[in-house]
């Protein structure tokens, strides 16, 4: 099995047929790539790179911006053995120094435009090289076996340093649970992602998904303004939109919705951050479209989902996927110790689940310490109902402590976002003294001026009890985010008092 092979080959499509859409302002097509030559151009990449007599499984750091040369250089490496390590764009040349001395990259593919690593004992190859490796003769697909990495993607790292997730060659036909649990994917569909290519989400998504149904995959390559999406998903003609909670919620504030904006679209995808029930709410009111969310994670991909078949139930992920074996196990107790019905616990997924990494990039210990048992524990909190849907309740190391008491922040935020005067609010216990913490919300208020501080307080004390209620209420202008769009509470806790 080889990743590449399997994305471009799967679905057996029309080589004629358009596989790859970068459009730019106003719907205008930049760039249109056909399977056939696509997929050609992925091989030529694999024969350049095996010419600079890299072996098979060399990383290869990828410091390329949002071009349709990154999709090129990721499959062409996979295609040809080796494995690929994706950066953000935005990163700092000391950040991907790290990455790149952490990763062990023997080749650095740099666009001339992104921050350049220290590359010590690394070959840099810039735009020139990159240019020749796509004019050269295409090779074939290496016969990679399903357990061989395939790409090595580091993680946003907001609460420490970067680590290395290593994903296998069977990572992309693991996927196959998400094309109808999820998006209910049609070969005629075309896929507009909102986000960077660097990103899992982006990069399964955006690519992988698309490719392997056969479909079309769709880039925008401009301004960015929230106000401006409508416009781009119009004039993409896209069937499916994929995005961040956050994303979809500033479009409706700043953008033109209605039921008959993007008349092409047939829903929407979410994934990334949990999705309130108000915001699905209002983008179903207000697009006419429905909001499917999965929830996943670097390490698996998505494995919970809603959508065609799974129907919505508004603050809830969805599902498990048809085939993923997903538990929830208590907190404390056996290996073998699984969670009762509605009674919150750590989310795990079974160590047979073939989209599961191959562990940590030289982190064995972390990777083995990540495992109860048979059990992958994913890091979150959850708890599952009557009917088979899961509850998200946070990451187990978010949980503030309160007299005693564990207090997940999401059950807190999501009261708090009941209140009509709050746009977005995010909770975290906040360092006020030696040994004190104290709860406190983050709102950002849908109109400053006339935003109450007492009145928020009051609809807390209506609806939480009194140890889970914050004890102090901060305005900002918007909440810190990472580039992909995660809420990045560590900032909030580090921030500096009034």
């Amino acid at each position: 099995m080889n990743l590449a092979r399997y994305c471009l080959t799967a679905a057996a499509p029309d080589p004629e047929k358009t596989a790859l859409e970068v459009i730019g302002p106003g719907g205008t097509v930049l760039e249109q790539w056909r399977y056939g030559a696509l997929t050609d151009a992925v091989l030529s990449v694999a024969a350049g790179l095996s010419a600079t007599g890299l072996d098979r499984g060399d990383r290869v750091l990828l410091r390329i911006g949002h071009s349709s040369d990154f999709p090129l250089l990721f499959f062409g490496a996979i295609a040809g053995g080796y494995v690929p390590v994706p950066t953000s764009p935005q990163l700092t040349s000391t950040e991907t120094s790290a990455i790149l001395a952490d990763s062990g990259a023997r080749l650095v593919l740099h666009d001339g435009k992104t921050g350049v690593p220290e590359t010590a004992g690394a070959r840099l190859l810039g735009p020139a090289d990159i240019s020749g490796l796509k004019q050269a003769a295409p090779a074939s697909f290496a016969d990679t076996d399903r357990e061989d990495p395939a790409f090595l993607i580091y993680t946003s790292g907001t609460s420490g340093t970067p680590k290395g997730v290593l994903h296998a060659h069977r990572a992309a036909a693991a996927r196959r649970p998400m094309y109808q649990g999820w998006y209910g994917m049609r070969a005629r569909d075309r896929l507009l992602h909102a986000g960077a290519f660097n990103w899992t989400y982006t990069l399964g998504v955006g690519l992988m998904d698309p490719w392997a149904n056969g479909a079309t995959s769709i880039v925008y390559d401009g301004p960015r303004d929230p106000e401006l999406w409508p416009d781009v998903i119009t004039a993409s003609r896209a069937t499916l939109f994929a995005a961040v909670p956050s994303l979809y919620r500033r479009i409706l504030k700043y953008g033109t919705v209605s039921p008959q904006s993007f008349p092409d679209l047939r829903h929407g995808l979410t994934a990334g951050e949990a999705l309130s029930a108000g915001l699905h709410e209002d983008w179903k009111e207000r697009s006419g479209r429905e909001l499917y969310e999965a929830l996943g994670m670097s390490e698996i991909s998505t494995y919970l989902s809603s959508g065609p078949e799974t129907p919505v139930r508004p603050g809830s992920p969805g599902k498990p996927q048809a085939g993923r074996k997903v538990a929830i196990l208590r907190e404390t107790g056996d290996e073998a110790g699984f969670a009762a019905t509605n009674e919150a616990g750590l989310l795990a997924v079974h160590r047979d689940e073939p989209g599961l990494m191959l562990g940590y990039w030289n982190r064995p210990q972390e990777t083995n310490a990540a495992f109860r048992g048979d059990w992958f524990l994913t890091g979150d909190r959850a708890r599952g109902d009557d009917d088979g849907y899961y509850w998200y309740e946070g990451r187990a190391d978010d949980l503030m402590n309160a007299f005693g008491y564990r207090v997940a922040p999401e059950e807190v935020e999501r009261v708090l976002a009941g209140d009509p005067q709050i746009q977005e609010v995010a909770v975290t216990a906040v360092p006020a003294r030696d040994g004190v913490s104290l709860i406190t919300a983050f709102v950002v208020p849908v109109d400053p001026t006339a935003f109450d501080a007492d009145r928020l307080a009051a609809h807390a004390a209506a609806n939480l009890a009194e140890y889970k209620r914050p004890k102090d209420y901060k305005v900002l202008k918007e909440l810190p985010r990472t580039p992909s769009g995660k809420l990045r509470r560590t900032a909030l806790r580090q921030r500096p008092g009034p």
